[in-house]
């Protein structure tokens, strides 16, 4: 009599044999992928430095011009207190006391309104009269003709300018001298 486990036969058949591994991936493959995701690495990092220097240089800008907005309305306090020294005739301020130290108190009021923009880098804009207009710091008004100066020389300015930093706040309003067109020789010879 035979048992079933005796009827088992001891080599597989190919149905029954052990399947080959599957084929995994190659060398050339886990290098690729090795280098795809060196590089996805590498540019991440890149963009996070990029990031941090652009917040950095984003928070020193919102440091320095902060107060802007604050300082280009102050810029029309520090004009009406200029005009209101100018104001005073000479003689006023030598024959009456009260108004010479009404108009010390605006000077002293002046002087301390320039050492807080000095403090928070607000510098005037005051062009010298001949200088040259330039289009980044001085906003032309007028041109008047016959000056005797070089077109685009400043002939009058109008209100001081202000910068704060290197941004300008309010530019400087100023005339220049018109440029004298060429004069045509005339022809003597007809």
């Amino acid at each position: 009599m035979t048992t079933e486990t005796e009827n088992i036969d001891p080599t597989p058949t190919d149905a029954q044999a052990p399947a080959e591994p599957p084929a995994g991936p190659t060398v050339e493959s886990l290098q690729a992928e090795v280098a795809d995701l060196k590089d996805k690495l590498l540019r991440a990092f890149a963009e996070a430095e990029n990031i941090r220097r652009r917040s950095e240089r984003e928070r020193e800008d919102t440091a320095k011009y902060a107060v802007t907005k604050f300082a280009r309305d102050l810029t029309s306090v520090a004009d009406n207190l200029r005009r209101a020294i100018e104001a005073v005739p000479a003689e006023a301020r030598t024959g009456d006391e009260a108004v010479a130290n009404l108009l010390a108190g605006v000077e002293m009021t002046e002087r301390e309104l320039l050492s807080a923009f000095e403090k928070a880098s607000i510098t005037r804009i005051a062009p010298a009269l001949g200088e040259k207009a330039d289009p980044n710091k001085h906003e032309v008004l007028f041109e008047i003709p016959g000056t005797g100066q070089p077109g685009g020389a400043i002939i009058q300015v109008v209100q001081t300018g202000y910068q704060i930093h290197d941004r300008l706040l309010r530019a400087a309003k100023v005339g220049v001298a018109k440029a004298e067109a060429p004069v045509a020789p005339v022809d003597q010879t007809a």
